[in-house]
């Protein structure tokens, strides 16, 4: 049972990411990739809040469901990976690469965050 709700959770994660990138798309003025950018950062947020507040818990389901489940759906670290690509084929290169490290940089740095802040 707990692998069939991961699957839907990751499908209705698919469905969030889509809708937020939408949203942030139509609101970004540049080509920037921006939408992907706040979805991997707020997902990596996520994750660390609930995995921080999990370790004081017994929540194996919750984590399995949420985690991997909605989060692995929601977050795209390929597609920020295809964005960069872009970048570097429209002559953006230096775009691309601080693209590419603000991605990892801010991503790892809120999933610290949250892990502070889920345990606390």
């Amino acid at each position: 049972m707990t692998g069939l709700l991961v699957a839907l959770a990751g499908g209705l994660g698919a469905a969030a990411r889509f809708w937020v990138d939408a949203v942030v798309s139509q609101r970004n003025p540049t080509r920037f990739p921006l939408g992907t950018l706040l979805i991997n950062v707020t997902g990596s947020l996520l994750l660390g809040l609930l995995v921080g507040w999990a370790s004081g818990h017994a929540a194996g389901d919750l984590v399995a469901i949420a985690g991997t489940g909605f989060l692995g759906g929601y977050t795209t670290f390929s597609t920020a990976s295809v964005e960069a690509f872009r970048l570097v084929r429209t002559e953006r290169r230096w775009a691309a690469a601080a693209y590419a490290a603000g991605t990892m940089v801010a991503s790892v740095a809120a999933a610290v965050v949250g892990l502070w802040l889920g345990a606390r």
